[in-house]
């Protein structure tokens, strides 16, 4: 280990005195640098608190956050920064799944264990990580069309989908979209309107997708509206509310994360099916950091349990217990 190491001195005050224990200081604590990739949604904001709490000082660690404003060159001069410093770990929260390998390899190189959070990063060694802990992104996807299935079961009944895309190669935007891809596939009958970018933010789906529904024709019908995470849902609830449709009535909305907000609007009837992500995946990379203390190897993928919410199955209660 490269951390700094203090020698705890003690005092003997009378003969035959065990030594007094000192509390621990600063260099007595494990040093994990951390490289987030924003502060883009509700989701991503939960996920920071829960990766900070888990890494506090009072659990014995030294924290060296970084917020990369949705930039991947940013994370890995974050990363090279790190790296730089010696820290004992790398928590990586990567943008999208490519264009990490060499970074990875330095951090090997130096001996610094990197766990990855939340995103993949698709390596051809994966041994340049330790484990990754996370949601699985096309397990949500597939759960969201069964239930598509289940609304829309006439084979002969075409259904209108607008799909809006989160940050693109980032592994819950490819998971999500493969997801619904292969429904489209198996449903002839689906029909795709229009796929738009909305980089899992509320401002640039409200605005792309106040643009598409300003130049549909008259009378268009929309019947699903496939948005992979909540905050992109609220900015499509805004544009087509401003334009008179009624979500849960005129269009069932799917979103991905289920934070507190998006789960009002669901038991509300404007989200017809939230697709739990859970954000509180910092315990899941702490425990991987005491494993390898411990001289131990990791389990190298680790999912967090999940569930579903429609507008039936949430109560009051669900909502007031939620972290985030």
């Amino acid at each position: 280990m490269k951390r700094l190491i203090v020698i705890a001195l003690t005092l003997l005050l009378l003969a035959g005195c065990a030594a007094e224990e000192t509390d621990p200081t600063e260099e007595d604590l494990i040093v994990v640098g951390i490289s987030q990739v924003g502060a883009e949604s509700d989701w991503r904001v939960a996920n920071s608190e829960s990766v900070k709490a888990a890494f506090s000082e009072s659990r014995g660690y030294r924290m060296l956050f970084d917020d990369a404003r949705q930039m991947q060159e940013n994370q890995i001069m974050a990363l090279r920064k790190f790296i730089q410093q010696q820290v004992d770990y790398i928590v990586l929260m990567p943008l999208s799944e490519t264009g990490w390998d060499s970074v990875l390899q330095e951090a090997k190189d130096a001996h610094i264990p990197v766990i990855l959070v939340d995103r993949m990063a698709n390596v051809e060694d994966d041994t340049l990580y330790a484990a990754h802990v996370g949601s699985d992104f096309y397990g949500q996807g597939k759960k969201a069309v069964a239930w598509m299935e289940e609304q829309y079961p006439d084979p002969e009944q075409a259904v209108q989908i607008i799909h809006i895309q989160g940050t693109l190669g980032s592994t819950a935007q490819l998971g999500r979209t493969a997801a619904l891809e292969d429904g489209m596939t198996r449903h002839k009958n689906w029909n795709l309107l229009t796929r738009l970018d909305g980089d899992f933010t509320q401002a640039k789906t409200y605005e792309a997708m106040g643009r598409y529904l300003d130049g549909l024709p008259e009378g268009q019908a929309i019947d699903v509206v496939y948005c992979e995470n909540d905050n992109e849902a609220f900015g499509a609830i805004e544009a087509l509310e401003e334009r008179g449709y009624v979500c849960g009535r005129d269009v069932d909305v799917i979103c991905f994360d289920a934070t507190r907000n998006a789960l009002r609007l669901c038991m509300a009837g404007k989200i017809s099916l939230v697709m739990e992500c859970n954000p509180l995946l910092g315990p899941m990379a702490e425990e991987i950091v005491r494993t390898l203390e411990a001289g131990q190897t990791p389990q190298k993928q680790q999912h967090i349990a999940e569930q579903q919410f429609t507008p039936e199955t949430l109560t009051e209660e669900i909502i007031a217990d939620r972290e985030y």
